[in-house]
């Protein structure tokens, strides 16, 4: 009788989800990230390869939009389309876009999107997973491995969900990337025809302040979703694999990673410079640089690195890039922020410029 009940209670706490560190979870692996310093906010089995379903097409959607030009035309062939699961409705013959393809794979998770993108990106579906492998270990991503484009179960293709919200951090970098992973709903217009696609990721519409990005299922892999918010100048990225309770856990999720945030924003303001002008009808020109917010984990910061020439040749036009500001969490890059110029300085005379060049020496030698 003990044995009975002591086998009971094992296959009652496997099935109950695991709470820790004041959220409840149903899923096989879970993990919430700072998105601004990638750092790790909860974890379970965060570190454990699994299968990760439509999650796949983050990677797919990252290489096709780091081909740039989206408005590129793609003639669809038998091979593109000759793969099972969601589609977007791509048939032999018809022309899309690049970025037809990229917001039918997010929203609408067409695996044709994805075989589509493969074939035109790397000219097979064998060379692009090679290029996705590629990038993963560029990213350092060690126990990440993929076999399709699309996300179907393949025994080489699987992935740990805290790579998968690194890739995730990464990708949102891209712009291109990120407003298609938000877009909520789209109407494209390919084949003659308008077609209407809804995003399947519930959280953009459930959770105030969500930018994205994902969902998938498969048999084998689960209910996958990667989901990220931003709210008052914090970032979260949540990931869970292999859960049947997906929605109220990323919610449950993004609360806690917000929680987990320093209540005040390390704030940058709008900084002014005057830059010396070379050749110009005025000796300097003023810049101006836009400010910053940043909401980190508690105990970092942010810090500034300023790299501004010295002096610039006329003529100078009014919004022209004069320098960058990097802000760094640690020693990673998390934000970067150029200086404009605020002005425009038309250049003068061989002679004028001379002159004015003749005054600049002086003037830092002491002598004016």
């Amino acid at each position: 009788m003990k044995r009975i009940f002591a086998l009971i209670l094992s296959v009652f706490l496997m099935l109950s989800p695991i709470k820790a560190e004041g959220i409840s979870l149903s899923a096989k692996s879970a993990v919430i990230v700072d998105g601004i310093s990638g750092s790790v906010l909860y974890g379970k089995e965060e570190n454990t390869p699994l299968a990760m379903a439509s999650t796949t097409k983050i990677m797919t959607a990252l290489l096709l939009c780091e081909q740039g030009d989206l408005n590129r035309t793609v003639t669809v062939t038998p091979e593109m389309v000759r793969v099972e699961g969601t589609s977007m409705g791509l048939y032999v013959g018809l022309q899309v876009t690049y970025y037809d393809l990229l917001y039918g794979m997010l929203l609408a998770s067409g695996n044709d999107a994805a075989n589509a993108t493969a074939i035109a990106v790397g000219g097979s579906i064998q060379s692009f997973v090679a290029m996705m492998n590629a990038k993963a270990k560029e990213l350092g991503l060690e126990n990440t491995r993929f076999a399709t484009p699309s996300g179907l179960d393949g025994t080489e293709h699987y992935t740990t969900a805290l790579e998968l919200a690194l890739l995730t951090r990464y990708a949102l970098k891209n712009k291109d990337f990120a407003a298609a992973a938000g877009c909520n709903g789209i109407t494209l217009e390919y084949g003659g025809k308008k077609h209407t696609f809804v995003n399947h990721n519930r959280i953009l519409r459930e959770y105030e302040g969500a930018v994205g990005v994902k969902t998938g299922f498969t048999k084998k892999a689960g209910r996958c979703l990667v989901t990220a918010a931003r709210k008052n100048d914090g970032f979260i990225i949540a990931v869970t694999l292999n859960d049947g309770n997906d929605w109220q856990d990323h919610k449950a999720m993004l609360d806690y990673g917000f929680s987990r945030l320093n209540n005040q924003s390390q704030r940058f303001k709008e900084n002014k410079y005057y830059i010396s002008v070379l050749g110009g009808e005025k000796n300097r020109v003023s810049a101006y640089s836009n400010n910053a917010s940043f909401k980190t984990v508690k105990g970092q910061s942010v810090t500034a690195r300023e790299y501004i020439s010295p002096y610039v040749s006329a003529p100078v036009k009014k919004g022209e890039k004069l320098g960058v500001i990097e802000y760094y969490c640690g020693q990673e890059i998390i934000e970067k922020r150029y200086v404009y110029s605020a002005e425009d300085v038309k250049a003068v005379s061989c002679v004028g410029a001379f002159k004015r060049l003749l005054v600049a020496f002086l003037n830092m030698l002491g002598y004016i």
